[in-house]
């Protein structure tokens, strides 16, 4: 199975929070799968960490980067075509890095890892 995990899911997951879900946590880490970080979580977990909402171990780099060297998850960069896409999505949702992920699950016809249920309002598969 191939995911885009939202950025709560993917923070989620490493600080151990209850909020995840049993199932998202379940796919999350089965090895089977392919679990993506979309540079749009990075940066908006990056600017988070910068503005003092988001507290992390580490710096964001390399926290990040960490990460993705293990292989707990792979990138997934923002295309020309994401772009246009989240851009021209109906105004269901107004967070342009949710849109960003909407548009990349579309185009890439993989579900989202997300709690957020206005995801679902848009032509995308969620799992939770």
């Amino acid at each position: 199975m191939r995911a885009i995990a939202d950025t709560h899911a993917f923070l989620w997951l490493l600080t151990d929070d209850r909020r995840l879900s049993r199932r998202a946590r379940t796919i999350m880490e089965d090895d089977a799968n392919t679990i993506y970080l979309s540079a749009a979580s990075v940066y908006e977990i990056s600017l988070k960490a910068r503005l003092g909402r988001l507290v992390l171990p580490e710096a964001p780099e390399s926290f990040i980067a960490g990460r993705l060297a293990i292989g707990m998850f792979r990138p997934l960069v923002i295309s020309v075509a994401h772009a246009a896409r989240a851009g021209s999505l109906p105004p269901i949702h107004r967070d342009p890095w949710d849109r960003l992920l909407i548009a990349q699950a579309q185009i890439e016809s993989t579900p989202i890892v997300t709690a957020d249920r206005s995801i679902g309002a848009y032509d995308v598969e969620t799992i939770w």
